[in-house]
């Protein structure tokens, strides 16, 4: 198979009400199908939605906040976890039309919220990616994720992986990636602003294959609805209006080339984004720079991946010399 029809649905997401989230996310993804698309991403968080109140609301990291800890609860209570039988429709739509789907989400794992770039493929279990290092005000919410959900999934016309937002400019992350040996790579983000732009476009020349840069459309009101749709809450209420401004994601979604050139983008509004990726182009680009091949310094570069999940309680007998 050397061409490929791909699809990045920017879209709004319902924030914190994630089972409505789900609902739009499966309409969405059926019509990116049915328009032709064999690989459809969303943006960082779809489900769920970004946390803006982060970065747009005056006092949401102050200690003990009220609204930010309403909005915490609400976030956990609404969170995915594993086997979560409402996440069903997007793997049914997976198994009915072949198409692979890379969805960002909120999960819940025990008691602590991981950011997951989860990829449905048909007949497959879902492929997680969690955000090795949330970034800056993100850690009020995300744990660290772990070398367990560095992976790839292995499709009849190639690979596909992702990774999150700011994990583009973690030289090391971006280098594990390139020797699983991506045809496709997903890099979502909350809105692909020029500097988000030109990381894609790097990972793109520098891994020598397609990206599909995933933003999202976010405006102060959809965090309102979100909120009233999850059951509502006064305090939460309060820290949300304290936001200024009503456009905070903006889009800006792009599909992009091996050799870094754009072939389709988005403006700030929501749509989805076409194109058919000519796999071949992978080949002819290697021959100038494959970064984990001839372009690569074994002798003097090494780089170990810790692939084992973390834990910090271990159960079982005690072993005994």
């Amino acid at each position: 198979m050397n061409t490929i029809h791909v699809a990045i649905v920017q879209a709004a997401p319902i924030p914190l009400a994630i089972g409505d989230g789900i609902e739009k996310a499966v309409r969405l993804a059926r019509g990116a199908v049915e328009g032709g698309a064999q690989l459809v991403a969303f943006g960082e968080t779809f489900l769920g939605g970004y946390p803006l109140w982060l970065d747009e609301a005056p006092g949401a990291a102050l200690w003990d906040h009220p609204g930010t800890k309403a909005l915490h609860r609400i976030m956990l209570e609404q969170a995915v976890v594993a086997n979560d039988e409402r996440l069903l429709p997007l793997q049914e739509l997976c198994d009915a039309t072949g198409a692979v789907i890379s969805i960002g989400a909120h999960e819940r794992v025990r008691s602590s919220l991981y950011n997951n770039q989860m990829t449905f493929r048909p007949g497959l279990p879902v492929l997680d990616h969690r955000k090795l290092v949330p970034t800056h005000g993100e850690r009020l919410i995300w744990m660290r994720g772990d070398g367990s959900t560095l992976g790839v999934h292995q499709a009849e016309w190639g690979k596909v992986g992702s990774l999150i937002c700011w994990e583009h400019w973690m030289p090391l992350a971006r280098a594990a990636m390139h020797n699983l040996g991506e045809s496709v790579h997903v890099a979502c983000w909350p809105t692909v602003r020029e500097e988000y732009a030109l990381a894609s476009r790097h990972y793109a020349m520098e891994g020598r294959c397609f990206v599909l840069a995933a933003g999202l459309v976010q405006k102060r009101d959809d965090l309102f609805d979100g909120l009233e749709r999850a059951g509502g809450d006064a305090a939460a209420k309060e820290l949300i209006e304290a936001i200024e401004g009503e456009a905070l994601n903006r889009g800006g979604s792009m599909i992009i080339a091996p050799n870094a050139r754009v072939l389709a983008q988005a403006g700030d509004d929501e749509e989805t984004l076409f194109a058919e990726l000519d796999l071949a182009e992978i080949g002819r680009g290697l021959a100038s720079l494959d970064t984990d091949g001839h372009y690569s310094r074994p002798d003097v570069f090494e780089l170990r991946v810790n692939t084992a999940e973390k834990s910090s309680v271990f159960w079982g007998a005690q072993e005994h010399d």
